[in-house]
């Protein structure tokens, strides 16, 4: 199992299914951890798709093109092992993961570990040294099927997924190694403006599920189309100054914003880190 300083908080962004908005979510509260002063490292394990390191890389190319100063994090990608053997692969990737993590930790307050929307055995260690899991669910049954298993009658939760059971695997092994225990956040991202029959189901199955699994539900980004503008740019809804200069604020960059605040405090993160700026 890797190790991190225990001065170091580690966020793991993770589930097992692409296009929830996982990214933009650790952007955002990456942001915001800067915005309150804290050192903040972030480490993409996706080292194909990369997005949230090539967010960081667009912060840096931005501020660099029109000569302003945003605060950015620390952030590097860290690729799979190409061993053969996976006892190999094993022992490799633990062994490099575990250097970075304690590189890091050591210089910084958070850790921000963002995984690949699939099942490796890279993501599946991450899981193993989270102090706090976040998973992004989009608002349906499809990406509800990732922790629970519903039924096609009553919409009611039959059984716990292979994700669910990863979960729980990964909070044996912090028991087993003396650490804090898992906080898992399941966030509901996307949601539409207008409330509908699947909205309540949906929130309705969730709520029965946390009872089962011990997660936390609370709500995640609505969907806007702000959130996937911002990408080339590198910034955030948070990035207040710098956004006034490229559009006007809109009513709904105000409510965006205010979702953003509400995802910081819902995480309940250690050292005051419950505010977010601007």
């Amino acid at each position: 199992m890797p190790s991190a300083q225990n001065n170091a908080h580690i966020i793991v962004f993770g589930n097992e299914k692409g296009g929830t908005g996982k990214s933009t979510t650790a952007m955002h509260v990456v942001v915001a951890l800067l915005y309150q002063g804290r050192r903040v490292a972030v480490m993409d394990l996706d080292s194909r798709q990369q997005t949230l390191k090539r967010y960081c890389d667009n912060r840096r190319r931005y501020c660099e093109r029109h000569a302003v100063v945003l605060p950015e994090p620390t952030a590097e990608t860290l690729a799979a092992s190409d061993a053969a053997d996976l006892n190999a692969r094993d022992s490799d990737e633990k062994a490099r993961l575990g250097e970075r993590l304690k590189a890091l930790a050591a210089g910084h307050d958070f850790l921000i570990v963002d995984c690949p929307g699939n099942d490796t055995n890279m993501a599946r260690l991450a899981h193993s040294i989270a102090d706090t899991l976040v998973t992004p669910l989009n608002d349906s049954f499809v990406d509800l099927d990732l922790i629970g298993e519903v039924d096609e009658q009553d919409f009611r939760v039959q059984r716990l997924s292979h994700y669910s059971e990863t979960v729980w695997e990964s909070r044996k092994q912090r028991t087993l190694y003396g650490k804090r225990a898992l906080d898992w956040v399941v966030m509901r991202n996307r949601i539409g403006q207008l409330n509908s029959r699947n909205m309540q189901r949906v929130h309705a199955a969730i709520t029965e599920l946390q009872k089962r699994v011990a997660f936390r539900y609370v709500a995640g980004l609505s969907e806007r189309v702000i959130y996937r503008e911002l990408f080339p740019k590198g910034l955030t809804l948070l990035d207040t100054e710098a956004l006034q200069k490229v559009e006007a604020t809109a009513v709904s960059h105000v409510a965006a914003r205010f979702e953003v605040r509400q995802i910081i405090e819902a995480l309940n993160l250690p050292g005051g880190a419950g505010q977010a700026a601007g």
